[in-house]
């Protein structure tokens, strides 16, 4: 069975990929066993997408070695 979890009191982080950057950040939050919740530090109250850790591992590692630009 797949579940949801309850991000009401996730601790968000800024990407280190953001530079700071007031309107293109994204944040991620730890806690959530077996996935990674991202949203838009621009709209904390907006969407978020969960993703499989294992995806997200892969697509850091992507991006850590500029195999996504």
């Amino acid at each position: 069975m797949n579940t949801v979890p309850d991000l009401a009191g996730a601790v968000w982080r800024k990407s280190s990929y953001s530079d700071g950057g007031a309107n293109n950040c994204v944040e991620i939050a730890d806690g959530s066993p077996g996935a990674v919740p991202v949203r838009d530090s621009k709209s904390p109250e907006g969407p978020v997408l969960l993703f499989p850790a294992v995806a997200w591992v892969g697509f850091v590692g992507g991006v850590k070695d500029g195999r996504l630009g």
